[in-house]
């Protein structure tokens, strides 16, 4: 995710996914007293994200959406694993109306506390091992991050967004394949993640579209855009690009030409990274003002108000995002301390983006921002840990970026550009932290790293230059 505060722009210039192979049939395993899942992944930047005693392996999600009304109707099915025998567990939910929840085709009780926590009560304790299946009949106006748009809606956030639509373990460190069956009214254009699987007629004036996200991803970055769209269909190396641009925004400006660059980019990025790790691509843009862009999965979406500029300086915007999908996507942070891992990445992205597009070199592009005053704001909070509330702070995408060049400069060309996708292979698919991050740095580089990174991580003072 980029935020485009002012300024910013300037200095920047698996889970399983199988199909389960049974359901619960409750009774815990003889030696495992049932108990409780926890009531947050143990993530302590955010307590409450996420939750304990599973791991999901595939959503389903059933949905009706009607536009007129803004009413949401959903019957979600969670696919999991016990990792230990369960008692109840939680779900995040936030703030729609719940009719029914079964575990194993069985009714369950349930209670929802008003704000992001669903406490299921199965009738029956899930033994330790055992996939089971829970399915949640909800109905009600969404908010949060779910928008209402004059046309239809949008569904995308960072950190916490899907909870706001579907009952979920929202914490990056629990990544899931995604099945969506979206009703709507006939007309109106349905996008999700992944591989779009085609429509089909539904009752009177409506139509269901699919799309399938087989490769396992964060709940954050799940995302659902309905409404008016001219989408543009294209492949690269034979994985589907899907593209689509709110009919609110001009066609044939700024935006359309840098959207339509995704594939050129990532076949760029894919040089520096590795190979692209997912079966789709492409990018959506809004009208709406969101403030932000975001990275959600094989699908990136982009406010249309940021690429009033240079083309050159939109495509920027598109490396970012676009880089995130091996930064942020393909290896997710285990915990949210680490996100610099996945805005420095980015942002170094665009660097190394313009520098091939023929602009300034990261070298250049290093410098210039290394002469801005110690007291500015890039240099704080610490990018290693900003603090929950400084996750999205000009330091953690600038700071960072230059982390990664001073890094490229302390282990040299040869070391870093092999660091680079072994790090995107060695995590793919999963996640990472910081710490496997110098573990595997120091180990390609035979160098002792520990002290580079203390300072350019994790003090708020401004480093010495590297190599002085």
């Amino acid at each position: 995710m980029r935020r485009w505060v002012a300024g910013l722009l300037a200095l920047v210039l698996v889970a399983g996914c199988g199909r389960p192979d049974g359901l619960a049939r409750g009774l815990s395993g003889p030696t495992e007293e049932p108990r409780p899942g926890a009531e947050g992944a143990g993530d302590d930047y955010f307590p409450a994200m996420g939750n304990g005693g599973y791991d999901v392996r595939r959503y389903t999600l059933r949905l009706r959406y009607d536009p007129g009304t803004d009413v949401l109707s959903g019957r979600a099915t969670v696919e999991a694993t016990a990792t230990h025998s369960l008692s109840r567990f939680n779900l995040d939910f936030a703030g729609l109306e719940i009719s029914a929840v079964t575990v194993a085709g069985v009714a369950a009780t349930f209670q929802w506390d008003g704000g992001r926590e669903l406490v299921v009560t199965p009738a029956a304790p899930v033994r330790s091992g055992q996939v089971f299946r829970v399915e949640v009949t909800y109905s009600g106006r969404p908010a949060g991050e779910f928008r209402h748009t004059p046309d239809g809606a949008l569904a995308v956030g960072e950190p916490e967004s899907a909870s706001d639509w579907y009952p979920v373990n929202e914490h990056p460190s629990d990544k899931a394949a995604y099945d969506f069956e979206i009703t709507v009214p006939a007309g109106l254009t349905v996008i999700a993640n992944g591989v779009p699987g085609g429509s089909q007629p539904a009752d009177d004036g409506w139509q269901t579209v699919r799309w399938t996200a087989s490769t396992p991803m964060a709940a954050y970055l799940s995302t659902l855009a309905i409404g008016r769209f001219r989408v543009f269909e294209e492949t690269y190396e034979g994985r589907p690009v899907y593209s689509a641009i709110d009919e609110r925004v001009p066609a044939g400006g700024v935006a359309e030409r840098a959207l339509r660059r995704t594939a050129e980019v990532t076949a760029y990025l894919a040089t520096r990274f590795g190979p692209y790790p997912f079966e789709a691509l492409g990018g959506v843009i809004t009208a709406e003002e969101l403030g932000f862009a975001l990275e959600t999965q094989t699908r990136p979406v982009y406010e249309a108000s940021f690429f009033n500029g240079e083309l050159r300086d939109a495509t920027s915007i598109v490396a970012h995002e676009l880089a995130h999908q091996w930064f942020g996507d393909s290896v997710s942070v285990e915990r949210w301390r680490d996100i610099w891992l996945n805005e420095g990445f980015a942002t170094y992205a665009q660097w190394l983006w313009e520098e091939h597009d023929g602009g300034p070199t990261a070298q250049e592009a290093f410098d210039d921002t290394f002469r801005t005053p110690a007291h500015a704001n890039i240099w704080g909070p610490p990018p290693g840990d900003p603090s929950a509330r400084g996750m999205f702070s000009g330091s953690v995408y600038v700071r960072g970026a230059m982390t990664v060049h001073a890094l490229r400069l302390t282990i040299g060309d040869d070391a870093f550009f092999r660091l680079l996708p072994e790090w995107t292979a060695s995590q793919g698919g999963g996640t990472g932290t910081t710490a496997e991050f110098i573990d595997l740095a120091e180990r390609i580089s035979g160098k002792q790293l520990d002290d580079f990174f203390q300072t350019w991580l994790y003090t708020d003072t401004k480093p010495s230059y590297p190599g002085r």
